[in-house]
């Protein structure tokens, strides 16, 4: 795992450098900054009652979705994510805006150590667990930092589009349906997603698609209920 995730993690540093100065407004930097919200409608109606709920973000990134849960009335949000660059860029975010909002550095499978706390909701969102080699330890991850009483809110994009070919005009299926641990998806991609014409220095990069049955039993095993 760890050539592949030292890779990401160079991919992500370059994103991070882009999406902190974005040129394009895909993540209405100056609106968070200002007391406002990055969350799509969906994510705000599902998550639910937050006011005072102690929140972790994982795979937060710059950190604008992790500030937008506190500006929406969350008690204490902490963020983590294993990009330093991305950390940094959180950090000066969050000073920016005058929030107490705490992000930590640290790889995923490290986060029940780094963070040395529990809390009443982790919050994981939208391209998250393709970054994730193994579905089954992120599910025990998630459950050792849920308090008693504790929820995981999951708004994730349905595996089969990864299993798509990208570059096919119309929809076929390139991908088995579940990547092995040892053997992932490799890409060489020089743009990020939001439409910076900047190039990545670093566009190589590894994900794993996970099928949703994966997702469902790792958590069920890792002892939470669905609702």
């Amino acid at each position: 795992m760890e050539p592949f995730l030292g890779a990401n993690r160079l991919n992500w540093d370059d994103r991070a450098e882009l999406h902190s100065t974005d040129t394009t407004g895909s993540y209405h930097i100056e609106n968070v900054l200002a007391g406002g919200s990055n969350l799509y409608e969906l994510e705000t109606r599902e998550v639910g009652d937050i006011i005072g709920k102690d929140i972790v973000h994982l795979q937060c990134h710059i950190g604008l979705d992790t500030i937008s849960l506190k500006n929406l009335g969350a008690g204490s949000v902490t963020g983590l994510d294993f990009s330093p660059t991305a950390i940094a860029a959180a950090r000066d975010f969050a000073a920016k805006a005058g929030t107490d909002v705490r992000f930590v550095e640290a790889p995923l499978f490290e986060a029940v150590e780094a963070l040395g706390r529990t809390f009443d909701i982790a919050y994981v969102t939208w391209g998250s667990v393709n970054w994730l080699d193994d579905v089954f330890r992120w599910a025990r991850v998630v459950a050792d930092l849920l308090r008693p009483g504790g929820r995981l809110y999951l708004a994730e994009g349905h595996p089969l589009m990864f299993q798509c070919d990208r570059k096919a005009a119309a929809l076929e299926f390139k991908h088995d349906w579940r990547t092995p641990i040892a053997r992932p998806l490799a890409w060489n991609e020089e743009l990020t997603y939001t439409g910076d014409d900047r190039i990545l220095k670093h566009p190589r990069y590894y994900e794993w698609i996970h099928p949703v049955s994966d997702v469902v039993n790792a958590l069920i095993s890792a002892g939470l209920t669905l609702d």
